[in-house]
Protein backbone atom coordinates (compact mmCIF):
# COMPACT_ATOMS: atom_id res chain seq x y z
CA UNK A 1 0.00 0.00 0.00
CA UNK A 2 1.52 3.68 -1.02
CA UNK A 3 1.54 6.08 2.19
CA UNK A 4 2.54 9.72 2.15
CA UNK A 5 4.04 11.17 4.69
CA UNK A 6 1.59 14.01 4.67
CA UNK A 7 -1.96 13.13 4.76
CA UNK A 8 -3.54 16.28 6.04
CA UNK A 9 -2.50 20.01 6.70
CA UNK A 10 -3.70 23.38 8.06
CA UNK A 11 -2.88 26.69 6.99
CA UNK A 12 -3.81 29.46 9.84
CA UNK A 13 -5.18 32.54 9.20
CA UNK A 14 -5.70 35.75 10.64
CA UNK A 15 -7.64 37.19 8.91
CA UNK A 16 -10.22 34.22 7.30
CA UNK A 17 -11.72 36.08 4.34
CA UNK A 18 -8.33 37.66 2.85
CA UNK A 19 -7.17 34.04 3.15
CA UNK A 20 -9.66 32.16 1.56
CA UNK A 21 -9.44 35.02 -1.21
CA UNK A 22 -5.91 34.70 -1.91
CA UNK A 23 -5.49 30.90 -1.76
CA UNK A 24 -8.80 31.07 -4.02
CA UNK A 25 -6.86 33.30 -6.86
CA UNK A 26 -3.79 31.14 -6.14
CA UNK A 27 -5.31 27.73 -7.03
CA UNK A 28 -8.08 29.37 -9.81
CA UNK A 29 -10.95 27.91 -7.37
CA UNK A 30 -13.24 28.62 -5.07
CA UNK A 31 -12.69 26.49 -2.11
CA UNK A 32 -15.68 24.90 0.14
CA UNK A 33 -16.56 26.49 3.37
CA UNK A 34 -17.23 24.75 6.51
CA UNK A 35 -17.35 24.91 9.88
CA UNK A 36 -16.02 22.59 12.20
CA UNK A 37 -17.20 22.39 16.19
CA UNK A 38 -14.88 22.60 18.95
CA UNK A 39 -14.83 21.75 22.33
CA UNK A 40 -16.65 24.40 24.47
CA UNK A 41 -16.49 27.26 21.95
CA UNK A 42 -16.27 28.94 18.28
CA UNK A 43 -16.34 26.86 15.75
CA UNK A 44 -13.12 26.11 13.48
CA UNK A 45 -13.96 27.96 9.97
CA UNK A 46 -12.42 25.58 7.19
CA UNK A 47 -11.83 26.10 3.72
CA UNK A 48 -10.90 23.15 1.64
CA UNK A 49 -7.91 23.20 -0.83
CA UNK A 50 -8.21 21.47 -3.81
CA UNK A 51 -7.58 17.72 -3.65
CA UNK A 52 -7.84 14.43 -5.57
CA UNK A 53 -9.71 11.42 -3.51
CA UNK A 54 -6.85 9.94 -1.81
CA UNK A 55 -4.19 12.10 -1.88
CA UNK A 56 -2.85 14.54 0.45
CA UNK A 57 -5.83 17.37 1.82
CA UNK A 58 -5.42 20.60 3.59
CA UNK A 59 -7.33 23.60 3.94
CA UNK A 60 -7.25 27.52 5.44
CA UNK A 61 -8.52 27.78 8.94
CA UNK A 62 -9.51 29.92 11.50
CA UNK A 63 -9.47 29.35 15.14
CA UNK A 64 -7.78 31.87 18.17
CA UNK A 65 -4.95 29.08 18.94
CA UNK A 66 -4.14 28.98 15.52
CA UNK A 67 -1.76 31.55 14.58
CA UNK A 68 0.43 32.18 10.68
CA UNK A 69 4.00 31.93 11.64
CA UNK A 70 7.38 32.05 9.79
CA UNK A 71 8.87 29.16 12.49
CA UNK A 72 7.68 25.75 12.18
CA UNK A 73 7.28 23.13 9.40
CA UNK A 74 7.49 23.97 6.26
CA UNK A 75 4.78 23.36 3.68
CA UNK A 76 5.61 22.88 -0.50
CA UNK A 77 2.09 24.02 -2.34
CA UNK A 78 1.90 21.68 -5.48
CA UNK A 79 2.45 23.59 -8.34
CA UNK A 80 2.64 21.81 -11.15
CA UNK A 81 3.00 21.15 -14.08
CA UNK A 82 5.35 25.22 -13.83
CA UNK A 83 5.10 27.13 -10.70
CA UNK A 84 5.59 30.37 -12.30
CA UNK A 85 2.19 30.78 -13.09
CA UNK A 86 1.50 29.86 -9.65
CA UNK A 87 3.60 32.07 -8.00
CA UNK A 88 3.16 34.88 -10.52
CA UNK A 89 -0.58 34.35 -9.16
CA UNK A 90 0.31 33.89 -5.46
CA UNK A 91 2.67 37.35 -6.29
CA UNK A 92 -0.33 39.79 -7.30
CA UNK A 93 -2.58 38.28 -4.60
CA UNK A 94 -0.12 40.14 -2.53
CA UNK A 95 2.45 37.80 -1.03
CA UNK A 96 6.08 38.25 -0.46
CA UNK A 97 8.63 36.81 -2.58
CA UNK A 98 11.45 34.96 -0.62
CA UNK A 99 13.11 33.10 -3.61
CA UNK A 100 12.38 33.22 -7.02
CA UNK A 101 11.66 29.65 -9.28
CA UNK A 102 14.78 27.75 -8.86
CA UNK A 103 16.08 24.61 -10.13
CA UNK A 104 16.30 22.03 -6.81
CA UNK A 105 17.80 19.60 -9.51
CA UNK A 106 17.08 18.14 -12.84
CA UNK A 107 15.12 15.11 -11.32
CA UNK A 108 13.80 17.03 -8.38
CA UNK A 109 12.43 19.97 -9.70
CA UNK A 110 11.80 23.63 -9.31
CA UNK A 111 10.83 25.64 -6.25
CA UNK A 112 9.52 29.22 -4.50
CA UNK A 113 9.11 30.90 -1.30
CA UNK A 114 6.73 33.18 -0.46
CA UNK A 115 4.90 34.63 2.15
CA UNK A 116 1.58 34.50 1.82
CA UNK A 117 -1.43 36.70 3.06
CA UNK A 118 -1.49 36.07 6.36
CA UNK A 119 2.50 35.82 7.15
CA UNK A 120 2.49 32.07 6.79
CA UNK A 121 6.07 30.94 4.74
CA UNK A 122 5.08 28.38 2.15
CA UNK A 123 6.80 27.00 -0.34
CA UNK A 124 5.58 26.21 -3.79
CA UNK A 125 7.12 23.04 -5.78
CA UNK A 126 6.86 21.84 -9.57
CA UNK A 127 8.61 19.05 -11.98
CA UNK A 128 8.99 22.14 -14.34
Amino acid sequence: MERNAINWFEIPSSDFDRATSFYNAVFETTMPVIEMPQPGGTPMKMAMLPASDGKVGGAVVHLPDHKPGTQGPLLYLNANPDLQPFLDRAISSGATLLLPKTMIAADYGYMALIIDSEGNHMGLHSNE
